[in-house]
């Protein structure tokens, strides 16, 4: 079998169709006095070759049913409502009248979910799976697989498609089994009474594209079902998706205003929306790790997520830089300071409860009397692209008794020196470790993918039981190493390799920490 995907080279098949006389014809609604809007003509759109069998063709369709974020960036995700199979389908389905020579076996009821509901509508959506109706074969118990699925999305009186979805009443896709031309896969279109469809589509049309896009899709997945492609990132480790997604339209909408007050000249897209993803991702780790906050019966929430649980010492963001990610964990009733060497513009933007915990101040992880100021027992510490100061995360967590961390790794650093995978290639860790780290597609190969390992093997070391997660977040470095709970087998091998990591350093006399510009301590 070959490994590489066969091109996706697709054909309008009512101006190129394929050199088969058998040339299928589209789908026909039997007429029926309770589906009226069923009396129009089903138009094909596009077409390619199938390049797997019939076998892998639900499969795939499942992945779109499942996905249809990948599809359309208006589109946050898919619920999916009810899942039902069996032979009452064929007389029950409310959604799609009956279509001549099929019946359907499985009907998928999912809600698609808007990626900014201030501005589109969710939308349910029926997916019904339909095989070739094997009363019109010689053998009736024959076990068909599905050929056809067909997307139709239901609608209130008066209730208008979301811009998301094309303007048609079904969308079918259709896997072709023919006698003396390759197989192939085609998508036809069910028009809505006021709205026609000129034939052949037009190529420059929205539905033309949308069409496009959705069949390069299938032509894809049906490819990866017969090549045993496995997913290369693993996200949603720790907090489920729809729990995650759902917190951070929230905050999305308490906070997506400071792209307009953005005062660094770096891009605002990428740093509010970053850091409101990983704000959202600490609150709901932190929800999921430390008791429930208790108030008096008196007290109001004017928040949800004013009982959720927080680090007992509040939090220390290493290296807070622009200071967002400290501002808006405060702002959102989280106790905590942000820390960076230099002082940055944007600092000054925020309210006073904000720049209150941020500070001038250099890290000396080799110095074990750190101040109680930053470092109460039971601090969370956040190392969000801190650089140097990425391997020592664990090592400080375990020697100040933290309540954990968060590691997102980017530049490359060991203790005292850049980090080396010829240097520092002793650390490592056992396979099965390894193979829970959720590497991605490069594996182990990498020098990015080594450092990974590296560092977890710290994590490891020190005590800590090992998480690793991709968050969703828009940068390539969206590795994050957790630590939540001390291993009580470890305990003491842990301080005593932490505390020896330290001594190390010193004696060696290379570390430098970075000198404070600016009033060390200050605001």
């Amino acid at each position: 079998m070959a490994t590489a995907r066969p091109a996706f080279d697709p054909w309008n098949w009512t101006v190129d169709p394929p050199n088969s006389p058998e040339s299928p014809l589209c789908f026909e609604f039997e007429p029926s006095s309770s589906y009226p809007e069923t009396s129009g003509q089903w138009i094909p759109v596009l077409s390619c070759e199938a390049h797997f069998p019939p076998s892998a063709f639900a499969p795939a369709m499942m992945e779109i049913i499942n996905h249809p974020e990948y599809n359309s960036t208006l589109i946050l995700r898919s619920e999916i409502l009810e899942d039902e199979e069996g032979r009452h389908l064929e007389n029950e389905l409310g959604s799609l009248g009956r279509i001549k020579n099929l019946k359907a076996t499985r009907n998928i009821r999912r809600k698609l979910v808007a990626r900014r509901p201030g501005r589109d509508a969710s939308l349910y959506q029926d997916c019904t799976f339909l095989v070739e109706d094997s009363s019109q074969s010689q053998d009736h118990e024959v076990d068909l697989e599905p050929s056809v699925v067909v997307l139709t999305p239901i609608l209130e009186a008066d209730q208008k498609l979301p811009h998301y979805h094309p303007k048609v009443s079904h969308i079918a896709f259709r896997y072709l089994s023919l006698a003396s031309a390759p197989s192939a896969i085609r998508i036809e279109v069910f028009p809505l009474p006021s709205e026609p469809i000129s034939i052949p589509v037009e190529p420059g049309s929205r539905l033309y594209r949308t069409c496009l896009a959705l069949l390069d899709t299938l032509h894809r997945y049906g490819w990866s079902q017969i090549s045993h492609y496995q997913k290369r990132v693993l996200h949603d480790c720790i907090i489920p998706r729809n729990t995650y997604q759902d917190h951070y339209l929230v905050m999305r909408e308490r906070h997506g205003h400071l792209v307009e007050t953005w005062q660094e000249n770096t891009d605002p897209l990428k740093h509010v929306y970053e850091d409101i993803s990983i704000a959202t991702y600490l609150m709901l780790l932190w929800k999921d790790t430390f008791p429930e906050v208790n108030r008096a019966e008196d007290e109001d929430f004017e928040r949800s997520w004013d009982t959720w649980g927080r680090p007992p010492g509040g939090f220390l963001d290493f290296g807070c830089g622009n200071g967002l990610l400290t501002h808006i964990l405060v702002s959102e009733g989280y106790a905590g300071n942000g820390v960076d060497v230099r002082r940055r513009v944007s600092w000054d933007s925020f309210p006073p409860a904000t720049q209150e915990s941020l500070h001038v101040h250099a890290v000396d992880p080799t110095n074990v009397e750190l101040s109680t100021t930053f470092f109460p027992p039971g601090v969370f510490i956040i190392a969000n692209h801190a650089d140097e100061l990425s391997p020592w995360t664990p090592v400080i967590s375990t020697v100040k008794a933290a309540s954990g961390y968060l590691s997102i790794p980017c530049c490359a650093w060991a203790f005292d020196t850049r980090y080396s995978r010829e240097r520092h290639s002793e650390t490592t860790l056992p396979s099965e470790d390894i193979d829970k780290m959720n590497l991605g597609g490069e594996g182990q190969t990498s020098s990015y993918a080594k450092y990974r390992i590296w560092l977890a093997a710290q994590s490891v070391a020190c005590g800590w039981e090992l998480e690793c997660d991709t968050l969703r977040i828009p940068s390539t470095r969206n590795w994050a190493i957790i630590g939540r709970r001390r291993r009580e087998d470890l305990l003491g091998e842990g301080l005593e390799y932490a505390s020896g990591v330290i001594e190390e350093v010193k004696a060696k006399g290379v570390f430098k920490t970075r000198t404070p510009e600016g009033k060390a301590g200050g605001h």
